[in-house]
């Protein structure tokens, strides 16, 4: 195999192992958090902020931290959907209520109550 084929393949082996465990990229679909994140931007996330958590597993294998109120957060809904919004409180088992910016035109934990944490993905890093 030639040097730059085994370049190629490790390169793409690091990307999958950052997307898998380090860092994600989405892409914001609807206005729930407008102005701060419009329909469309690319949002970085950080999937090791929260603890560590596999892909595939529903649960944080560690967990080293919690969102803090103000935090804007991906997460799973209770109904299984992927939802960006902002962490607004937090309560004693370990859930959190997420709300975001556009209240208008957000369905978010006013609808479907308090997520558990073990539901986020990671912490919006930027977009």
């Amino acid at each position: 195999m030639g040097g730059w084929k085994k370049a190629f393949i490790l390169a793409l082996v690091i990307a999958l192992i950052l997307k898998l465990f380090f860092f994600d990229f989405i892409v914001a679909q609807g206005d729930s958090m407008e102005p701060a994140i419009k329909n469309g931007n690319v949002l970085i996330i950080s999937r090791l902020r929260y603890g560590l958590r596999l892909p595939w597993k529903q649960k944080y294998i560690i967990r080293w931290a919690q969102p803090k109120v103000g935090e804007v957060v991906v997460f799973y809904t209770p109904m299984g959907e992927l939802a960006v919004k902002r962490c607004v409180e937090l309560t004693e088992r370990g859930n959190f209520y997420a709300q975001g910016d556009n209240s208008v035109a957000s369905y978010d934990s006013r609808s479907y109550g308090s997520i558990p944490a073990d539901n986020i993905i990671g912490k919006v890093l930027g977009y």
